[in-house]
């Protein structure tokens, strides 16, 4: 049985070289750090309460350590190279400091990380949505290193110029992209409206008969097709339901003979102009 009192005396010792201890740590706004000390790992409340970025700190008492100050970027560097190295691409800002990225090469994050998925780095200091960057991993949580330098920029100007015309992701294509690069820019139209399903439904039958010279006034949605209304470019109005798939007529709303389907929805603005002559 092991002597109380030398238990004790231990643990009053341990305490005694934590509160001598300076460590170096990263901080989210609001979360809390660890650090090791004699094999045992301690967790602290951060005082100031809403501290972010890296610091060195000293406890204060068990629960809670004081920012001594912030750390300078050596420090910040030789912390990160006891870590694997991840590259990945920003996809959008979750909160404060804090983005979703995805990996680059997703073999290379399965190797290291033993999984392939979207993650969340912390106290990403610079970089916007697209460009990749090294980061640094362990255990849950995914630090931000730098800017990858050697990665082409014209990739993240590309995706950036995409997602301001409101691409879809089945239609983006361009030189060199990456099965990884469309699933970033996936995760980043997830988080605009104009994005959403209705909208990218609505783009794509306003732009089927514009390019046949009709105009869309509205449409519903019923499963596998819609029924939509439109208008001929002398304001005469028709309803024809439309199948999602490619598009096919599946009823004009006039007489075709049984030959609707021989017509999709920008050929059909022509068939009826015709007609209305």
């Amino acid at each position: 049985m092991p002597d109380i009192r030398k238990l004790i005396s231990k643990i009053a010792e341990a305490e005694a070289r934590l509160s001598a201890t300076q460590f170096l740590a990263p901080c989210v706004k609001g979360g809390r750090v660890r650090t090791k000390v004699a094999g045992m790992v301690y967790t602290f409340t951060p005082k100031p309460r809403q501290f972010a970025g890296w610091g060195i700190f000293q406890p204060v008492d068990a629960k809670t350590a004081r920012v001594v100050e912030s750390a300078d970027l050596p420090q910040i560097a030789e912390y990160l190279q006891h870590f694997p190295q991840i590259r990945l691409r920003l996809a959008y800002q979750l909160r404060g400091q804090t983005w979703l990225a995805y990996p680059v090469n997703e073999v290379d994050m399965r190797q290291r990380l033993k999984v392939v998925k979207p993650i969340a780095v912390h106290l990403v200091t610079e970089g916007v949505a697209f460009e990749q960057i090294i980061s640094r991993c362990y255990g849950q949580s995914c630090w931000f290193e730098e800017i990858d330098r050697r990665t082409d920029p014209m990739i993240a100007e590309t995706l950036q110029s995409a997602i301001k015309e409101l691409t879809p992701v089945a239609e983006l294509q361009f030189k060199g992209m990456t099965p990884e690069m469309r699933t970033v820019y996936e995760l980043a139209t997830e988080q605009i409206a104009e994005f959403s399903q209705p909208q990218q439904d609505e783009k794509r039958l306003r732009k089927a008969l514009q390019q046949g010279g009709g105009e869309l006034s509205q449409f519903q949605d019923h499963g596998d097709y819609w029924t939509v209304n439109w208008r001929t470019a002398d304001g005469i109005r028709h309803t024809s339901a439309i199948a999602k798939t490619d598009l096919t007529v599946i009823s004009s709303g006039i007489c075709l003979s049984g030959r609707d389907r021989d017509f999709d929805l920008q050929s059909l603005v022509g068939v009826i102009e015709q007609q209305d002559w």
